[in-house]
Parts: structure tokens; C-alpha cells; sequence
């Protein structure tokens, strides 16, 4: 019942008309005066919690993978449009399954900034230039309980009131950064207690981006919040919403003095570069299709062709099937074969469905892949092929082997089993080629990188998997990193033996 009533919040904040924009003010007003809000011009809290690798669950059903947070930091600038946010987390006592770097060795700390319209994450004393980042980190400003009051204070803002739990609310409504919808809930004692924005995503569509505020305390004539939880994706059955932050704050500095955040060079030259695909022969008929740290393979048959994986987004996976259409122009992409759910492995799904393509997966996949994936939630942000041109989608479901055939080639998909990185993955194998084809397993170091002495689990795994199957692999192509290796190189590097 909960979630029909915010499906309505989002339908009635679309229907208010100007009439109520006077009453709008009012509240926001009202908010603000209770909340400090004007008189804020910056804002640094800190505290301890928890996060979730998004999009990596172990398995479709599962939430998503969390982290100890043990120090976590926000330094927010109201006026000058900066933001830093510095984070510290490590596997703590949170079960090692799924994706996302799952389990954390030692401890990871992130830090991330934006100034204006520049985003960058600072990795030791170098800036890493994420220019695709900025509208999302500007985003983040007015997601905040008091950078939403000001947000809407300067917007046309609309507002509508609903009982709720036994108590009255009142949901505030306005458009930042000239898209995103941005609903606020301020409750009965004039406090932001929900932010909530659609934001696009490749497989989900426009997505609930919601953060709760709870147990406000006064911090220097500021009430601010000192328990912040933020989810991903609505509650409803087509888009399961998983959690992405827990932060207990411990410590509020209200209008402390930021330094001014100099935009390193790269960053203020870099921009967003065209996503391109470029093929690199494994052997006759068979193709790498390198993309970043997002690639796939090409295989050719009699009268058709196989892409395994999609990665990244629909831009990416156009680019992919351009490439395809080069080298294999008179033949259909019949199958995509997907490894396994996870979103960095089947964000371009769509798009090779679009393509008419027959999706490859294993069979706990399907149901979630139809239910979220191929649902006909709302695509307005980034319409894709698929939501312009709908079709419905067919699939083909692995348990533990499936063959594709021409007679000529096969090309063998074999599950993985007892892994504790995803409970549904797959690999693929050309026993021609002795090529292996596989996600997250390993990724192959550039030459004279220093390589692990010893096996991860996945990398056990791995092997235990490919002498469970008797396959006899010579060339290992991975999703991630770019470069293929020798199965000799595996052995070596991971201090296996035969």
C-alpha cells in the first residue's frame, strides 16, 4: 500500500497546477526557518556506517553487497557549487558474496569532488577527470535535506499535503538542473525527512533515487540529521530497490570555511569521449571486441553471429553491433550470451534485444531479467531503442551447458559452480579454439605487472571449474582489463598446478 501511495505522490506532483505554488513558498519557508536552512552556506558532516556495491548482487534476489564505512565525510559548499565527499570502508563483518570488489582486502578510501560544472576523483595525489559525473554530483546538492530547500526556494516549486502514518506531510515538488524531478517530504514539524529524483539507467529505466533523514539534532541553530539511509530503485515488483548508504553522523559543522577547490588541468580539459569498439583477432571467425575496460567477443558461424556479454549501456553496445556489422555484414547477431546479471554485464541487453538477438542466460536470470529488464517501466530521461520500438524478448536458459552449432563450430556455455561472486555465472568455450571466454574470473596484467602469488577464491574456482569440465583452454579472454592471456600465464601467476 506504501508504495501506491508515493506511485500517486509522483502522478499528483505532475497535476498541481500554479494555484498551489503560493502554498509551496510557505512551506519552504516554514522549512527553512525551522531547519536553519537560510542561514547555511556550507555544510561538513561526518560519521560511520555502511554502503552497497550497486548493481553486484550474489544473486537477483539478493541485496546488494555491503561494506563497512569507518569514516565518511561531506563537505558541501551551498554557494560556491562544491562538494567533496572522502570515504573509508573495508569488508568489516559483512558476508563476502557478490560483486563490487567483494571481499575488500585491507581497507579502500574514495574521494570524489566537484566544483561547479567539473567532477574528479582523486586517487592518491593524481585527479581522475569524470566529466560523465558532473550533473550527478550536482545532482547530490539538492538531494541533501538543505540543498533541496534551497533548490525548490529558487525553483517553481508546487506542493500538495497527504496523511501519512496517522500524521499530515507535505511533499514538495520541483525540476532541478532543468530534468530531474525532485520530490521532498517535510513532515509536521517542518523537517526534510525524504528527497526522492528519478535518475535514467540502462537497465531499470528511470530510476527512484531516494534518501530518508531521521533523528535531527540541533547543531549551532542547524537541525540536521544524524541517521541519512539512501536506496536505489523503487519497491515495487517490476524495479526491486536495493540499499546503497547508511550513515550514522556523528558530527555536523555548520558554515565552516571551504577553501575554494582549484580544478586541476586534466580535469578542466577533459571531456565526454565517444564510446568506440575496436576488434582484435583471436583466431579466424572469432573476434575480441575491446571497448575500455568493457568488452565482448564476436563469434562467426555459417549464417549467423554470437556477441557474449553487453556491458556498459545501449551507446556501447551500438557500438559494438556497428563493429559486428563490419566485419560480418550479411549476418544477423542470432544469440547474446550473457555471463551473468550483474549491471556492469548487461547493461547493453537491451539494445541487442532491440536487434532482434535471442538472449543466453541461465535459467535463475530469466525471471528477473523479464521482471526488471524488459518491464515497461517509464523511460523518459533516455529513451532507448528498445522503449521507441518495443519487442517482446526471447531467451534461451542455461542449467549447466548449452551448445550453439553449425555444424562446423560450436561454442559450448558451462555454468560456474560454487562461486561466491555471483550464484548464476557462466563462461563460454571454443574447443576448436581452445578459447574461454569469462567475466570477473580473472583479468589477465599487463606484461611485468607483479601478479598475486596466490589464488582468490575466484580464481580457484575458476580453475576447479575448468578441470571439473576437462576443457583445455589456451587463451583466456576476460570482460574487464582489455588484454587476453595464455592459460599457461593463469597457472603461473596464480601459483597453480596441473
Amino acid at each position: 500500500m506504501r508504495n501506491r501511495v508515493w506511485g500517486f505522490v509522483m502522478v499528483l506532483s505532475l497535476m498541481v497546477g500554479t494555484a498551489a505554488a503560493q502554498d509551496a513558498r510557505s512551506v519552504l519557508q516554514a522549512a527553512s526557518t525551522a531547519m536553519g536552512a537560510a542561514n547555511l552556506r556550507s555544510v561538513q558532516y561526518a560519521g560511520t556506517g555502511w554502503n552497497g556495491a550497486l548493481g553486484q548482487a550474489y544473486s537477483p534476489d539478493d541485496d546488494w553487497p555491503r561494506f563497512e564505512v569507518f569514516s565518511y565525510t561531506r563537505t558541501i559548499d551551498y554557494e560556491g557549487r562544491s562538494l567533496r565527499e572522502e570515504l573509508a570502508r573495508r569488508q568489516g563483518n559483512y558476508p563476502p558474496r557478490g560483486g563490487g570488489g567483494t571481499p575488500i582486502q585491507g581497507e579502500q578510501r574514495q574521494n570524489l569532488l566537484l566544483s561547479g560544472n567539473y567532477a574528479w576523483a582523486m586517487q592518491g595525489n593524481e585527479a581522475n577527470p569524470q566529466p560523465n559525473q558532473a550533473e550527478m554530483r550536482q545532482l547530490e546538492i539538492f538531494l541533501t535535506p538543505h540543498g533541496f530547500l534551497k533548490g525548490a526556494m529558487t525553483g517553481e516549486a508546487r506542493a500538495f499535503s497527504i496523511p501519512l502514518g496517522g500524521r499530515n506531510v507535505t511533499i514538495v515538488s520541483f525540476t532541478a538542473l532543468g530534468k530531474y524531478r525532485v520530490n521532498g517530504t517535510i513532515n509536521d514539524q517542518n523537517l526534510v525527512e525524504r528527497v526522492q529524483t528519478w535518475v535514467p539507467h540502462p537497465l531499470l529505466g528511470d530510476t527512484i533515487h531516494q534518501t530518508n533523514f531521521t533523528e535531527y539534532k540541533d547543531f549551532g541553530g542547524i537541525k540536521f540529521p544524524t541517521r541519512i539511509h539512501q536506496h536505489y530503485g523503487d519497491t515495487h515488483q517490476t524495479n526491486p530497490g536495493h540499499h546503497t548508504l547508511d550513515v550514522t553522523v556523528t558530527s555536523v559543522q555548520p558554515n565552516i570555511s571551504v577553501p575554494a577547490i582549484t580544478v586541476p588541468d586534466n580535469v578542466r580539459q577533459a571531456r565526454v569521449q565517444p564510446v568506440t569498439v575496436t576488434p582484435q583477432r583471436i583466431s579466424d571467425g572469432v573476434w575480441y571486441l575491446l571497448s575500455g575496460n568493457q568488452s565482448s567477443m564476436l563469434v562467426e558461424f555459417n549464417d549467423f553471429a554470437v556477441v557474449v556479454e553487453a556491458p556498459g549501456n545501449e551507446e556501447r553496445s551500438l557500438a559494438a553491433i556497428a563493429e559486428v556489422k563490419k566485419l560480418l555484414p550479411n549476418k544477423p547477431i542470432r544469440y547474446l550470451v550473457n555471463t551473468h546479471h550483474h549491471f556492469d554485464h548487461s547493461g547493453g541487453l537491451r539494445t541487442f534485444v532491440a536487434e532482434g538477438s535471442t538472449i543466453v542466460t541461465h535459467e535463475r536470470n530469466r525471471e528477473y531479467f523479464e521482471r526488471v529488464l524488459f518491464s515497461r517501466a517509464p523511460r523518459a530521461l533516455e529513451p532507448d531503442r528498445l522503449s521507441v520500438y518495443p519487442r517482446n524478448p526471447t531467451f534461451e536458459t542455461v542449467r549447466q551447458k548449452y551448445v550453439i552449432s553449425d555444424g562446423v563450430r560450436s561454442l559450448e556455455v558451462h555454468f560456474v559452480n560454487d562461486l561466491d561472486h555471483n550464484e548464476n555465472m557462466l563462461m563460454v568455450y571454443l574447443p576448436k579454439e581452445k578459447v574461454l571466454f569469462q567475466g570477473d574470473l580473472w583479468n589477465p596484467p599487463a606484461p611485468n605487472a607483479q601478479g598475486p602469488q596466490t589464488a582468490g577464491a575466484s580464481q580457484k574456482v575458476f580453475y576447479r571449474n575448468v578441470q571439473r569440465l576437462k576443457l583445455d583452454v589456451a587463451t583466456v579472454v576476460p570482460v574487464h582489463g582489455g588484454r587476453t592471456g595464455a592459460w599457461a600465464d593463469f597457472m603461473r601467476v596464480q601459483g597453480l598446478t596441473q
